[in-house]
Parts: C-alpha cells; sequence; structure tokens
C-alpha cells in the first residue's frame, strides 16, 4: 500500500515432517547505530517512517528510498502486515534514530512467489534507519482518542479523522488518499465480524500472527 516492493504478502506456511512443524527461519538484526538518548521505542502498532535500502546475497541494491520514485521516506504501521514480516519482526523496540541491518529469509520475505524484481526464494537484505515514531491506529492508547462518542467502537470516520489530527500534529499536511487507503486496510484486518466498526475486543486483541 505504501511501497509497492514491499506490499503484504502471505508467507510461506510451516513445513511439516512426520507431522512435526520445522522450525520457522528467523529475520537476523544487527545495530548499526543507536542514538544515545531513546525517548521511546517502537511497538506493534505504532507508524513508523523510514528511510531504507535494499539488496540481494550478492550485494546488488534492488531498491533506495532515497535515491529511486520520490525519494522521500515511507510510513507505515508495524505489526500489521503493511510490510514483509521480516520487518514487522526485525524493526520493534528501535528508537528515533536508529539504523539496523537485517537479513531476511524468503519465508519472511517473498517466499516461494517473489514479486516483480525479486525472484523467488530470495534472501534479502535491508538497511532500515527509523526517522519518527508515532501512536499508530492500533495502539492501545489511542483507542479512546479515537473513539469520539465514547460508545467503545470505532468507525471509519473516527479513524480518518485521528491520522488527521495526528499528521496535522506532527506538522505535516493531511493526506485524504493516503489516509482513506489506511483506513480501508485497517478495517479489512481489524473488522473480524464485519460490522462496519472495530470494537475495542477487536482493536486491542493481539492476533498471532503479528
Amino acid at each position: 500500500m505504501l511501497l509497492t516492493v514491499l506490499s503484504s504478502l502471505c508467507s510461506c506456511l510451516l513445513a511439516s515432517v512426520s507431522g512435526a512443524k520445522l522450525r520457522e527461519a528467523e529475520v537476523s538484526v544487527e545495530v548499526l547505530h543507536r542514538p544515545f538518548l531513546c525517548h521511546r521505542k517502537s511497538k506493534y502498532g505504532d507508524m513508523l517512517l523510514v528511510h531504507h535500502e535494499g539488496y540481494f546475497e550478492n550485494g546488488t541494491m534492488f531498491h533506495s528510498s532515497r535515491t529511486h520514485g520520490d525519494k522521500q521516506p515511507v510510513w507505515f504501521t508495524l505489526g500489521i502486515k503493511e510490510v514483509i514480516k521480516g520487518w514487522d519482526k526485525g524493526l520493534q523496540d528501535m528508537c528515533s534514530g536508529e539504523k539496523r541491518k537485517l537479513v531476511v529469509p524468503p519465508a519472511m520475505a517473498y517466499g516461494k512467489e517473489g514479486t516483480g524484481k525479486i525472484p523467488p526464494e530470495s534472501t534479502l537484505t535491508f538497511i532500515v534507519e527509523v526517522l519518527e515514531i508515532r501512536n499508530g491506529p492500533r495502539s492501545h492508547e489511542s483507542f479512546q482518542e479515537m473513539d469520539l462518542n465514547d460508545d467503545w467502537r470505532l468507525s471509519r470516520h473516527e479513524v480518518k479523522e485521528y491520522l488527521r489530527k495526528e499528521f496535522e500534529r506532527h506538522g505535516y499536511p493531511p493526506n485524504d488518499t493516503l489516509h482513506e487507503n489506511m483506513v480501508e486496510d485497517i478495517f479489512t484486518k481489524e473488522d473480524e465480524n464485519k460490522d462496519g466498526f472495530i470494537s475495542s475486543r477487536e482493536f486491542t486483541y493481539k492476533h498471532d500472527e503479528l
């Protein structure tokens, strides 16, 4: 949604041998830089603004947010499958200003299918720098602020209003297209009973796949 090369794809299922599951490959995380002061760390539900570079195993770069496209950092919400599983796992507990190297196995990237210029079964390396962390639409702290009429459920309008206010509060102009896309993605994933609202249980429930 926010970045084509990092759009969410289904991860490979764990293989089974004689009825026992094989252990899933893990993302390798190396901290390249961490600021001396860290006022908060990233968690599931937070919105992260990042610059990143992506490399194949042979060292060839396939994407850089600094030099490709609009050359702008990208926003995404951690833990709701807006990005590959390797990012959702590997970018937890980061500080604003921190930079990490992630080595992501195929099962936590684009699996057996690949995507675009990414071949099937590719192990990918990413250099990711977090520029800013904000409370996102999945964070527990945000629910009461988002629930404008105190009915313990969130409408699309309430979620969109929250996103608009957060962007304005941090000095960024509203982006209706981005906000609409984010709201639609959130409701697709979180409105389990498809009643057009996200209940407090649906909002705060931590899914196993996250």
